[in-house]
């Protein structure tokens, strides 16, 4: 059976339009402003859309990519939605202010637009406006992944090896984080990243580079933790997957064993009826190579991969260092156009004129045409891996994104990824049409009845996506899977690891944690329709320490209290604590300050606490809290 046709899709897809008798399909797009838009300096992205014409989700998409994390409802400031409407084609002009601050926020009008969900396929597509009579057929972008010591280098070396462009013997000079190879006079760009990691860094960064995912797995060792993250990170970037079955040359090598396993984990080879690609290779013996490029070049074919030449270069940072005898140096995937010696580029938060390019053999080039990786020599900083390069027309406007794009990344901070709250508005506003989950459950008995739970909750207008299912804690490789994919993190009688609550304070990812489940599919269900109510989180609001007990017959014991921080809450939740140990959850049913009621006891007073409790001794410590809407 022939692999699956991957194509991108171009143009934005029909938004779907909610009405009083249901769903229906919007097929007229909106209508887009003619010339420049005036904004106020700052907008609600969900104004900030019908301003431009185009729907919430692609502004989203585009702050997605720029390293902000804004729902429908939040506001932006001038100088972010100047770049957005910039990378969407508009011109923006900020209440009468000049056209030179118009022109200078217009950097580019036909980006590169990374795919979203409702687009299908994920994958980099053309903005509409290209001139499609200058599309010329590219060279795809391949990276490899797969567990550690299954081979990558290994294979890559091999690659290089076998298949170095012809004058180019002796291979690579320096590294630049991605090669070059020719197989059949076609050229194939392979990233050299450190696996899984780095892919899953950019995609956090909005970055969609890879047309095409090479899974390496060791015929001798088969599937393990290593490889299913790789697969769950391609599955979630929807990128089309090769598995390349390594090692077949060992005398242990279980090819079929491998299948099977893959089968297991929900990747179904040609061979059993599926549509992923296996090619049997021996990087030591450098068999096998021929027949995995060979499809490699099928699968490109089949996606049509198209970029224009002739126009100003657009690119991703692979990654960047400080080179001593050349200073900062970064290597850049151009995507669409063609990098030349001397232009001014933008680069995120830096900019500079190019001096020098130099290829992935390491030969000073004139000249960078789409889809070569090339490393960059004159920024006046260091960008960050998935950071988009420009090319722009003088240095005032390099400066002017640059500073731009600095105080956007400034107020990013501590921007966090969607909840499941703000998720739960996108759909009620037909703004996104999945929900994504990343679902750890305490053993696998559970994972089965949970996932024909959630699956059940699907529609006709919106679905889950499971990215990744397993049993056990929650670790860092969930949290960043989910931070690179916008998606929650579900857990049933799971907790998380060290690690996962330290990715979790960093990425700011929303995970969910439940011990019945009929609250889990409650809150899952509500969120599809829209409808989930605010998240309740804890607030501790201060802590007295008992000094005394006063009997109060049927009004039961009284706690002779002195609040030692915070303040103590009439009508409040309190813990009972004896020797850090909670021996009683209760509710403080009175609070007096001599023979007076008060609503509130603030530190350094003494009180009289009545608690909902029977158990009360000298020494014990209350713990008042309530429980309030978390704040977006």
């Amino acid at each position: 059976m022939p692999p699956r046709r991957y194509r991108p899709r171009r143009g934005p897809r029909p938004q779907r339009k909610r009405t009083g008798g249901g769903v229906a399909t919007e097929a007229q797009a909106p209508v887009r402003p003619t010339g420049p838009v005036e904004l106020a300096s700052s907008v609600a992205v969900k104004d900030f859309a019908e301003a431009l014409g185009v729907s919430s989700a692609e502004v989203i998409n585009v702050l997605i990519r720029n390293g902000i994390f804004a729902t429908v409802n939040q506001t932006i400031d001038f100088d972010t939605a100047s770049l957005v409407a910039a990378e969407l084609g508009f011109e923006t002009v900020e209440g009468g202010a000049s056209e030179r601050a118009a022109a200078a926020a217009a950097t580019e009008q036909d980006l590169v637009k990374p795919g979203s969900a409702e687009e299908g396929d994920g994958k980099p597509v053309l903005w509409t406006e290209e001139d499609t009579s200058k599309l010329t057929t590219r060279a795809p972008i391949v990276t490899v992944m797969g567990h550690v010591d299954h081979g990558k280098t290994s294979l890559l070396d091999a690659i290089r090896e076998t298949k170095v462009a012809s004058g180019e013997s002796g291979g690579i000079t320096q590294h630049i984080g991605a090669s070059e190879v020719v197989h059949n006079d076609k050229r194939i760009v392979f990233l050299d990243t450190p696996g899984h990691e780095a892919f899953t860094a950019m995609r956090a960064r909005g970055a969609q580079v890879t047309d095409i995912a090479v899974i390496v797995v060791a015929a001798d060792d088969g599937v393990m933790p290593q490889t299913k993250e790789a697969i769950d990170h391609v599955r979630a970037a929807r990128v089309p997957m090769i598995v390349a079955i390594n090692k077949v040359d060992k005398p242990d090598a279980q090819p079929d064993r491998v299948k099977q396993e893959l089968a297991d984990n929900k990747v179904l080879i040609e061979e059993y009826g599926g549509d992923v690609i296996a090619v049997p290779v021996s990087a030591k013996q450098k068999t096998g190579i021929d027949d995995l490029m060979e499809m490699v070049l099928l699968v490109a074919d089949l996606q049509d991969l198209k970029a224009n030449p002739d126009r100003d270069a657009i690119g991703t940072i692979v990654e960047s260092k400080v080179d001593k005898g050349r200073g900062n140096v970064a290597t850049v995937l151009v995507q669409t156009g063609t990098l030349k010696v001397g232009q001014i580029v933008s680069v995120g938060r830096t900019w500079g004129r190019v001096r020098a390019l130099n290829n992935a053999a390491g030969k000073r080039v004139k000249e960078a045409e789409p889809a070569s990786a090339v490393e960059i020599v004159g920024l006046q900083g260091l960008p960050e891996a998935g950071d988009i390069l420009r090319v722009v027309a003088d240095e005032k406007t390099a400066r002017d994104a640059a500073e731009a794009a600095d105080r956007v990344a400034a107020g990013a901070d501590g921007q966090k990824v969607s909840s499941l709250e703000e998720i739960s508005a996108q759909i009620k506003d037909a703004e996104v049409a999945e929900l994504r989950v990343v679902l750890k459950t305490d053993v696998q008995g559970s994972l089965g009845a949970i996932r024909h739970a959630i699956e059940r909750l699907n529609t006709s207008e919106v679905r889950i996506n499971i990215l990744r299912e397993g049993a056990g804690d929650i670790n860092e490789s969930d949290i960043n899977l989910a931070s690179a994919s916008d998606a929650v993190v579900i857990g049933f009688n799971a907790k998380l690891d060290t690690g996962a609550q330290r990715s979790v304070e960093a990425t700011g990812v929303d995970v969910r944690l439940y011990d019945v489940i009929y609250k889990l599919t409650d809150d899952i269900g509500q969120a599809l329709s829209g409808l989930l109510a605010p998240k309740l989180v804890e607030q501790v609001e201060g802590h007295a320490e008992v000094r005394m007990v006063i009997k109060a017959g049927r009004a039961g014991n009284i706690a002779g209290s002195y609040v030692i921080d915070g303040r103590i809450i009439r009508g409040g939740q309190a813990r009972l604590m004896r020797g850090g140990e909670v021996i009683a959850d209760t509710r403080i049913t009175s609070l007096k300050r001599f023979k007076d009621d008060v609503r509130e006891v603030a530190t350094g007073f003494e009180c009289g606490i009545g608690l909902d409790a029977d158990d009360i001794a000298e020494g014990d410590v209350i713990e008042c809290y309530q429980m309030v809407t978390e704040q977006a």
